[in-house]
């Protein structure tokens, strides 16, 4: 039974030994930022932002045009 407890014992220190190797090796992984600038360089997104900007634009006026109106039939009802 001594004997068994024994082993038991080293496995169980050599299976710690390895976690906390593994844990020092994620925790240095996770330290390093990985590096995407070669992929993303060449992309340019300023035609997107100048279409998106134009949606938004024309989604403003038809909005301000529908509050006007709103408020023009509110001054007419109200007199």
């Amino acid at each position: 039974m001594k004997e068994k407890l024994k082993q038991l014992n080293k496995m169980s220190v050599r299976m710690s030994l390895i976690a906390m190797g593994a844990a020092v090796a994620e925790a240095h992984a996770a330290t390093t930022a990985p590096d995407f600038s070669t992929l993303t360089s060449g992309i340019d997104f300023s035609t997107v932002t100048t279409g998106v900007l134009a949606v938004a634009a024309t989604l403003i006026t038809v909005y301000v045009g529908i509050k006007g109106a709103k408020i023009l039939i509110g001054m007419v009802r109200g007199a």
